[in-house]
């Protein structure tokens, strides 16, 4: 098992400045970054490859919220993502099991409300040779 590795904002290194133990964790990295890129972008298709069909995310406010769910607020602008900016990430790869945590300062509009917050997510991502570094579930809580 692995532990867990910090790596420092905007970079592909951990803090201690050295590359991430394995080429699974640099490609998890990866697919995190890509992903909060996807969010500040309201790119559905990419969060639609990022995401399995079968997502279950728990928001800031303890809702349960799905894949499909997720791609309506993005595609119809109801959720919109000005700003993330990540302040701590770390990762934890066993298998072909990740989880990122990530802290981030979020700012934008949900619901059609506009919002700001430090945001920390949970994310489990499972890996497969057809697709990569997918999101299976996620916790999402503010801070």
């Amino acid at each position: 098992m692995r532990s867990v590795r910090t790596v420092t904002p905007g970079a592909g290194d951990r803090e201690d400045g050295t590359m991430p133990d394995s080429a699974r964790e640099a490609e998890l990295l990866d697919a995190e970054r890509t992903l909060q890129a996807a969010q500040r972008a309201g790119d559905v298709s990419a969060l639609d490859q990022l995401l399995v069909d079968q997502l279950i995310a728990i928001g800031p406010d303890g809702r349960k919220h799905t894949k499909a769910e997720d791609l309506v607020t993005h595609r119809d602008r109801t959720s919109v993502v000005d700003e993330l900016v990540e302040e701590e990430l770390d990762l934890l790869v066993v298998g072909s099991t990740g989880v990122t945590f990530c802290l981030a300062r979020v700012a934008g509009m949900f619901g059609g409300a506009p919002f700001s917050a430090r945001l920390r997510y949970t994310r489990t991502w499972v890996h497969d040779d057809p697709h990569g570094w997918r999101v299976l579930a996620a916790h999402i809580s503010q801070v």
